[in-house]
């Protein structure tokens, strides 16, 4: 059994300005690191330093959160995986969210030249986060552990989606900057214990 909490990176300028990432390399702002140290606290409670792994995604606002969880935490660096990237959004990416709803409607229906599909996403995020448990079990073997991925909202947002039959999250509730979502791994399942939304 192990226990995933899924953190969002923390703030960049085009979180602020809502304009949409996807895979484009952006990095934080002072707010997304101020945001990073503020999650690493509320971590601090919950988290044995001993047991705990970090994983996160390659793309630099990812990476950089997780770095400052692991510094405030005392739990290293975080092993980087390509797979936990955020959705690539094709055609919408740099574009702010006015103007998204303009040519394409309703972002959760939304079909965007050449994004990725929400059901690849889907896919492509099991996949990660089952290689990420792989790696951490085989060094916490034959004990349990906490793994901290830290990756996107659009990411986060299928995993626990999965983890709830699609119960959750609700049409229109946004996962914060910073927030973290409590997932067990158990027998290859899924299941989702809590998410944070606004």
């Amino acid at each position: 059994m192990t226990r995933i909490i899924l953190i969002r990176h923390g703030e960049t300028d085009w979180n602020r300005n809502l304009r949409i990432q996807g895979s484009t390399d952006i990095p934080l702002n002072d707010t997304g690191r101020a945001q990073a140290r503020d999650t690493a606290a509320a971590l601090r409670a919950d988290i044995d330093p001993a047991t705990a792994r970090l994983a996160a995604s390659d793309l630099s606002r990812a990476r950089e959160t997780a770095e400052i969880i692991g510094a405030e935490l005392g739990i290293g660096s975080p092993r980087l995986y390509p797979q936990l990237r955020e959705r690539a959004y094709g055609d919408a990416e740099g574009l702010d969210a006015a103007t998204f709803a303009q040519r394409w409607g309703d972002w959760h229906s939304a079909e965007v030249p050449n994004a990725e599909s929400r059901a690849d996403l889907r896919s492509r995020a099991l996949a990660g986060l089952r290689r990420v448990i792989s790696e951490a079990r085989r060094e916490s073997a034959p004990g349990e552990s906490t793994v901290i991925v830290v990756a996107h909202g659009a990411l986060i947002r299928e995993v626990i989606a999965h983890a709830s039959a699609d119960a959750f999250p609700v049409a229109g509730e946004r996962l914060p900057n910073g927030s973290a979502h409590h997932i067990l791994w158990e027998r290859e399942r899924l299941r989702l214990l809590s998410y944070a939304a606004a």
